[in-house]
C-alpha cells in the first residue's frame, strides 16, 4: 500500500473525528447497510446498486457523508462488488490489517471520517490500472452523488 495512507496492525481503532449516533443512523439505513458499516459485513456479490454503475459522480460514506471515491476511479473488475483503483483522497480512508480469514490476511479499508468499514483493498492482481490496486467496496456501504 501507498506509505501516505495510514495502516493499522491491530484492531486498536484510532479517535475518528465524527461520532455516529448508532440509534439515528439504525433508523437512516436499512439493516444490510447497517451490518455491513458497523460491524464489517459484507452484501453478496453482484447484488449491490453500484458494482456495474457507470454514473459519474462522487461516493460519500453513507454514514457520514465523507467523499471516498470519484466515477473516474472506478473500474469494472468482475468481482461482484464496485471497485475503484484509488480513494479521493489518501486521507479518505483508513487502513486496517484485517485477520478474520486467517491465514489469509486482508486490508480493510474503513472511513477516516466515522470509522465505517467499507470493504478491503488489494493489490497484485494484475488489472490494468495506474495503481495495480483493487478498491473493493460494498455499495451498501455507500451513496452516489451524481454529477
Amino acid at each position: 500500500m501507498a506509505s501516505n495512507i495510514f495502516v493499522m496492525s491491530d484492531k486498536s481503532l484510532p479517535e475518528f473525528p465524527v461520532a455516529v449516533d448508532e440509534a439515528a443512523l439504525r433508523e437512516r439505513i436499512d439493516p444490510l447497510s447497517y451490518d455491513v458499516l458497523r460491524n464489517a459485513a459484507t452484501e453478496r456479490p453482484f447484488t449491490g446498486e453500484y458494482n456495474d454503475s457507470d454514473v459519474e459522480g462522487s461516493y460519500r460514506c453513507k454514514a457520514c457523508g465523507n467523499e471516498l471515491f470519484r466515477s473516474e476511479n472506478k473500474f469494472h473488475s468482475g468481482c461482484g462488488w464496485p471497485s475503484f483503483y484509488a480513494p479521493t483522497k489518501d486521507d479518505a480512508v483508513v487502513l486496517i490489517e484485517d485477520a478474520s480469514l486467517a491465514p489469509r490476511i486482508r486490508t480493510e479499508v474503513r472511513c477516516a471520517n466515522c470509522g465505517s468499514h467499507l470493504g478491503h483493498v488489494f493489490e497484485g492482481e494484475g488489472y490494468d490500472v495506474p495503481t495495480d490496486q483493487r478498491w473493493c467496496i460494498n455499495s451498501v456501504a455507500l451513496v452516489l452523488e451524481k454529477k
